[in-house]
């Protein structure tokens, strides 16, 4: 099970992450973080193959990608 987490306490809503996707997982929400940003969220975490792009490009270390095994 892949779960993808963002702070949106640091999420700044640049969007470097939706743009480096190469499947197409997250997308902008309509939820605006206290600073006044959207921030994206995992719209399709079926298509996620925990390559860990979005985590690596963040510039605000905001994702976190965790691939927990299924027993």
């Amino acid at each position: 099970m892949i779960r993808i987490m963002i702070n949106d306490k640091y999420c700044k809503g640049c969007g470097i992450c939706i743009e480096m996707c190469p499947r197409g997982v997250l997308q902008f929400s309509e939820k605006i973080n206290e600073k006044g940003y959207h921030i994206p969220y995992p719209k399709n975490l079926e298509k996620c193959i925990a390559c860990h792009q979005c985590e690596m490009y963040c510039p605000d270390q905001a994702i976190t990608v965790v691939e927990e095994k299924e027993e």
